[in-house]
């Protein structure tokens, strides 16, 4: 079977169980990488309210994306920023793959790179509102509370089995089991705060949300 073709059978309907406990999304359509801002800032914003997706072994896992934040081109705080390295070579990707890293020895983070190939420029996922797969994602989680399934980036990777093995994945390709999707319904308004959890340029307004989006991370205080 070629890859083309697993990843058609990958995208057949759900298993019963990844729907047991979340509505089918059947309209849902991959994004084309021509459809994808080629600048992180309008990327993070434009991310809102799409769609992130694992196909995985025994069902599909997908959610809402809620919260992005943007690490640009020049930004000190951004893992691109000392330059291509083997660690963070997928952050210098074209636009639309998949950078996935271990933060302070703890969890698995996911960002999407953002640029043209071989500039710099990343999106972190912070927030996702789960679609499809909830039962396999507690699992996961090892949690049955289902409001802090995948509010976080550690969060979000975990519940969404994302670790290293699918960092350099192509998100916009038929064969990659992990893939952005359409938005399933119009984003709510979109928040702007400045990022979490940084030291270097911490004042920036780079951090994109769905505001009283329950999935959305962080202090209570900034999402004005």
């Amino acid at each position: 079977m070629s890859a083309r073709e697993s990843a058609a059978k990958l995208r057949m309907p759900a298993s019963r169980d990844a729907q047991a406990d979340a509505p089918a999304v059947p309209s849902l359509r991959q994004l084309r990488r021509s459809e994808l801002p080629v600048d992180t800032t309008d990327l993070a914003r434009f991310l809102i309210g799409k769609t992130l997706v694992h196909d995985v072994k025994n069902g599909r896992l997908s959610g809402r994306i809620v919260e992005a934040e943007a690490y640009p081109i020049g930004d000190a705080a951004a893992h691109s920023f000392i330059g291509p390295t083997a660690r963070n070579r997928s952050l210098f990707l074209e636009r639309g793959h998949a950078y996935v890293f271990f933060n302070y020895g703890a969890h698995w983070m996911m960002n999407v790179s953002a640029e043209q190939n071989g500039v710099g420029g990343g999106v972190l996922l912070r927030g996702l509102e789960p679609l499809e797969g909830v039962a396999i994602m507690e699992r996961n989680r090892g949690i049955t509370h289902l409001a802090g399934l995948t509010r976080g980036p550690g969060r979000l990777a975990r519940a969404m089995q994302i670790t290293k093995a699918q960092d350099g994945l192509d998100l916009c390709s038929s064969t990659s089991p992990l893939w952005l999707g359409t938005a399933m319904k119009p984003p709510g308004e979109i928040g702007i705060t400045t990022r979490i959890g940084i030291s270097k340029e911490a004042h920036r307004p780079l951090r994109f949300y769905e505001k009283g989006n329950p999935f959305v991370s962080g202090p209570r205080r900034l999402l004005v």
